[in-house]
């Protein structure tokens, strides 16, 4: 009996489990997934809890449910993996392994800015975590008077999009609260503008000038002073808030710090195309837990786990991993007032005006809010829960198809 070993049951994990067990036969391979926590969460949802929209109840099922019958599920904490001799160490034991699927996600890691653990979930806030959100959710329903800062501390971070999306969204929910007026939104990045991508940064920071939303540039945190409410740069700026909401430094998981197989992040580093181990044999990797350069998302997880798969049976059969990743990623940008936002975009394609899934006909519009967009993003949580989690296929290639979209130089109308 030969053993494929995932760590980690987030999106990836769990989508990579249900896929491999379809295709492999129980008498021949066992599947284990590993991982220290019972409870699945919905991460999108993080961002709806302080405004009300959704509670803990609509983000958490047991991550049971969604293992699919012929995979075991160890509740365990993966302490190590010992690639040469293809082992997985844990606190209860270790687990040989013939392949190996990591996909341990990304952690926020505030000890890497000054003064930013002392304060964090007393002073500073955050939506990256459940408990955060429902923090952050208290905060804002008081909040009537003064400065939110939502500031990044740095590159890469969970949902690259999130920090837009949360000031859109609290432009929503303050001008319904009557307290607009009397607060300033300011986005604090270490970006030169508002997101990474020239035509959608472009697009985008005009709906943010539209939501009076003021943006500071290339700000790279050094420390934050809580006693004086203030965020401090590496070259002496300083800006002043009332309510501090923070993306700390994003890291691999701490558990593979020592296997030979991370940047000094602690992501596992791959090949960006075939999302093969570049420094291990018999390793794939998904999801936020590796170093390729496109969104550490759920869609990014989603398409991923086709190339991993393929190639994981590829290479049991013998042969070469195929090069069929391309960065592909898709995200709903919730604006409020019922509208929200699409990018569909690769590692070397940017977001670009136009129609999707189907050319011409959408329903969803690329680049531009719309009702339509909203929706899909309200819908996809049951789309996660009952397609994705359950390695059901979705009408959506692995692939970005460039059909239908407004290639370069084309102008955007909001």
């Amino acid at each position: 009996m030969r053993r494929i070993v995932i760590i980690g049951s987030g999106a990836g994990g769990t989508i990579a489990a249900n896929q491999l067990r379809g295709q492999l036969p129980e008498d021949e391979w066992e599947i284990l997934v590993i991982d220290r926590d019972e409870q699945h969460h919905y991460q999108p949802g993080y961002l709806f809890i302080p405004f009300g929209l959704y509670s803990r109840e609509d983000i958490l099922q047991p991550k049971r449910l969604f293992i699919p019958p012929g995979v075991e599920f160890v509740l365990d904490e993966v302490t190590g993996v010992d690639a040469e001799n293809r082992t997985v160490r844990t606190r209860g034991g270790s687990y040989p392994y013939d392949w190996l699927v990591v996909a341990t996600g990304a952690r926020l890691n505030t000890g890497e800015v000054e003064g930013m653990a002392e304060a964090w979930d007393t002073d500073i806030h955050n939506f990256y975590t459940l408990g955060g959100a429902e923090r952050l959710r208290k905060a804002l329903k008081y909040f009537t008077c003064g400065k939110i800062v939502l500031n990044i501390a740095e590159l890469p971070f969970k949902c690259p999009i999130a920090p837009l999306e949360f000031l859109f969204m609290c432009d929503w929910f303050l001008t319904a609260s009557g307290a607009r007026q009397s607060v300033e939104l300011e986005l604090v990045t270490p970006l030169g503008s508002v997101f990474t991508k020239p035509i959608a940064a472009k697009a985008l920071a005009h709906i943010a000038e539209k939501k009076r939303i003021n943006v500071t540039p290339n700000f790279n945190i050094a420390r934050v002073n809580s006693d004086a409410k203030t965020i401090e740069s590496h070259d002496g700026r300083s800006v002043g808030y009332d309510l501090l909401v923070s993306i700390p430094p994003n890291f691999g998981a701490a558990c593979l710090e020592n296997s030979g197989l991370t940047d000094p992040m602690g992501y596992v580093t791959v090949d960006k195309n075939t999302l093969k181990s570049d420094k291990a044999e018999r390793i794939f990797v998904l999801g936020d837990a590796s170093n390729v350069p496109t969104s550490k998302a759920g869609s990014s997880a989603h398409y991923q786990a086709y190339t991993l798969v393929e190639n994981l049976l590829r290479e049991i059969d013998g042969h070469e991993p195929l090069p069929s990743y391309d960065g592909h990623a898709t995200c709903f940008l919730e604006a409020g007032y019922d509208k929200a936002i699409l990018l569909d975009f690769n590692y070397e394609v940017e977001p670009l005006p136009g129609k999707f899934p189907f050319p011409g006909v959408g329903p969803f519009s690329l680049l531009k809010e719309s009702l339509a967009n909203h929706w899909g993003k309200m819908m996809f949580r049951w789309v996660y829960w009952e397609l994705m989690m359950r390695g059901k296929d979705l009408p959506l290639e692995n692939q970005m198809n460039l059909a239908g979209k407004m290639r370069a130089g084309a102008a955007c109308k909001m």
